[in-house]
């Protein structure tokens, strides 16, 4: 577990610490190889919820709270990673706190069109930004993503040629 531990933070053995040891979160008590299976079942659930939400995609009320679930879990599955603490703080940089402030909205958004307004209409509109701001937030964390991303848009949206 400890050459993985090497492998995954690409330390070459003479840092002592890692984003799997103990010492990344205090408030957590699980071994290095807990934290990977927890994070690895989360994801996992996460992944699954979400692709068991294309089976009930007709209804557009019971898709959004499973595709809903299915993305906070996986995105939520690195906590066990890097801790809590950590995961705030990287998902609110100065980078990422529009993209990650968007995405929370629209989470929020689609369950309050899901489960209290009931509105199939606005649920799938909700979820269309949702998947947008999930993808907006994860180029975030590739490095020049979102200015390709951006420039490609502007290239194929704009009118001059």
């Amino acid at each position: 577990m400890r050459k993985l531990n090497q492998f995954i933070s690409g330390d070459d053995g003479e840092r002592g610490e890692s984003f799997l040891d103990d010492e990344s979160d205090d408030l957590c008590s699980l071994s290095p190889a807990q934290r990977m299976y927890a994070f690895a079942a989360c994801l996992v659930a996460g992944l699954a919820c979400t692709f068991l939400s294309l089976i009930v995609f007709v209804k557009p009320i019971k898709f959004a709270v499973l595709f809903t679930f299915g993305n906070v879990l996986a995105v939520g599955s690195t906590v066990f990673l890097i801790g809590v603490g950590k995961q705030l703080s990287v998902m609110f940089d100065s980078v990422r706190i529009y993209a990650t402030a968007i995405y929370i909205g629209f989470v929020v958004i689609s369950l309050i069109c899901a489960l209290w307004i009931h509105s199939k209409i606005l649920t799938v509109i909700a979820i269309i930004f949702e998947i947008c701001a999930l993808s907006w937030y994860s180029l975030s964390y590739i490095p020049f993503a979102r200015t390709m991303v951006s420039n490609l848009m502007v290239r194929f949206c704009d009118t001059e040629l």
